[in-house]
């Protein structure tokens, strides 16, 4: 992961009503905060410092990248917009960073990208092993490999590094709660006492970071220190302390969390990132960047909660394709149009299967709301904007939300590959999109931005 050669106050007296509301928003911050360390340490932690920023990575299944230098807002912008991606890997401290310096690196870039939705990473490159082979580690602060009082100075060591990154954290204004990874390189595992000290290091930044009420990531080669955290885990369990959250460097191709290094009983489900290439060059809204491609599997994953029944359970919303209905048709498809309009207020009659002439006349009241052509008949612009009508939130690959489903909707209804309807944005969805896209001369991003929402909501199959 490492490229080394790239370089208001309040006024006193009583409490206002504003006051008051921010004190009560702080409390939910902190409790949210703590309940995701525990749920991620399987320990109990003291309320953690409220924060306005959210709790990151959070929930989330999807493609991330890393570079070394935190990008400007205007290349974060450009990829959010263009790219797969929706995680994005900083460097924040660390004395063996290759990018030392972070120019764009701001509380005001942290706050801005996660308000646009993406998840952080933050990472830390301290000291590394103590018998690495990286000529620049070698000339710079390693891991003491001492085995006295069983290896207090690396332990001493890992303990200060993890309330070093966190100062660096609550600075940039990353939430409590929120997971810190650290960068340990690759290196020789079969020596003893540097084994043992990187083990005992890594235990102690855990161990810190969990009473600071951050959650304990950490990135390593899968041959030597992924390998080696996961032997401990298997064969020593009770000494050391793992890590709660565990970042792979295998660059087999494969986006997954899976590694032919890493057992599959280990930091399972949702506590894996695996880097899958290196590095490489891509360009997305014109911007080329030189990246690490990711998958990442943290919190829950991306998942949306279960869907109400509609109008009681007599209509489903979810077909692969939706043929016109008229005046006179019965069936599944018409109880269908029912209800929508029903949740649009635009009919109140009977959701029995029968287009009749009131249904009809509700068809005709919504398409003049949307700028389509007064009819009676539900054709494909009818469905098409039905289907998708709400707000229009930028979602890719890792969204997961009722947004989702209306879009996966839409989609089917303008006749798109007959989506299984999730709400969760996969490939099969980015492949609907960039066909949908395609045939509207947009460019085939996969993204679901305002082009693709403006389209589906005026109803444009």
């Amino acid at each position: 992961m490492s490229r080394t050669s790239r370089p208001p106050r309040s006024p006193r007296g009583r409490a206002s009503a504003h006051q008051v509301l921010a004190r009560l928003r702080g409390g939910l911050v902190t409790a949210v905060a703590t309940a995701l360390v525990a749920a991620a340490t399987g320990l109990v932690a003291a309320p953690p410092a409220s924060a306005r920023n959210v709790v990151t990575p959070g929930d989330f299944t999807g493609y991330g990248f890393d570079q070394c230098t935190a990008p400007s807002q205007h290349s974060m912008d450009a990829w959010l917009t263009s790219s797969p991606y929706w995680a994005v890997g900083i460097y924040v401290s660390g004395a063996s960073r290759g990018c030392t310096s972070q120019p764009n690196l701001t509380p005001t870039w942290v706050r801005t990208q996660l308000a646009h939705g993406w998840r952080l990473l933050p990472i830390t490159l301290g000291p590394q092993a103590w018998c690495t082979t990286r000529e620049r580690y070698l000339h710079q602060v390693r891991i003491n490999p001492s085995s006295a009082r069983t290896y207090q100075r690396a332990r001493s060591q890992g303990h200060a590094e993890a309330a070093k990154t966190v100062r660096a954290a609550r600075h940039l204004g990353i939430s409590a709660g929120s997971t810190l990874w650290y960068d340990l390189e690759a290196f020789d595992t079969a020596p003893t006492r540097c084994r043992q000290s990187a083990l005992w290091f890594l235990s102690s930044w855990t161990r810190e970071l969990r009473a600071l009420h951050y959650v304990s990531g950490v990135y390593s080669s899968a041959a030597s220190g992924l390998r080696m955290l996961d032997n401990a885990r298997v064969n020593r369990h009770s000494r050391y302390t793992m890590p709660d959250r565990v970042w792979i460097a295998d660059w087999n191709g494969r986006a997954d969390v899976s590694s032919s290094y890493v057992r599959s009983s280990g930091w399972t489900p949702h506590r894996r990132v695996h880097q899958y290439r290196g590095g490489h060059d891509e360009t997305y809204g014109g911007v080329r960047i030189n990246i690490d491609t990711n998958w990442v599997d943290l919190g829950r994953g991306s998942r949306v909660g279960r869907e109400r029944a509609h109008c009681g359970g007599a209509a489903s919303y979810d077909y692969g394709h939706y043929g016109t209905r008229r005046v006179g048709d019965r069936g599944a498809l018409v109880r269908t149009l029912q209800c929508l309009l029903t949740g649009r207020r635009l009919y109140s009659g009977r959701v029995d299967g029968v287009y009749d002439a009131a249904l009809g006349a509700a068809v005709s009241r919504y398409r003049t709301s949307r700028g389509i052509p007064a009819d009676t008949t539900a054709g494909p612009r009818t469905w098409v904007a039905l289907l998708s009508q709400g707000s229009a939130p930028l979602s890719k690959v890792g969204s997961a939300s009722v947004a989702v489903r209306r879009l996966q909707r839409g989609l089917n209804a303008a006749d798109r590959a007959g989506l299984r309807v999730t709400g969760v944005f996969g490939s099969a969805t980015t492949a609907a999109v960039r066909a949908y896209q395609g045939e509207h001369h947009m460019v085939r991003t996969g993204v679901a931005g305002s082009g693709v929402w403006r389209r589906l909501l005026a109803g444009t199959p």
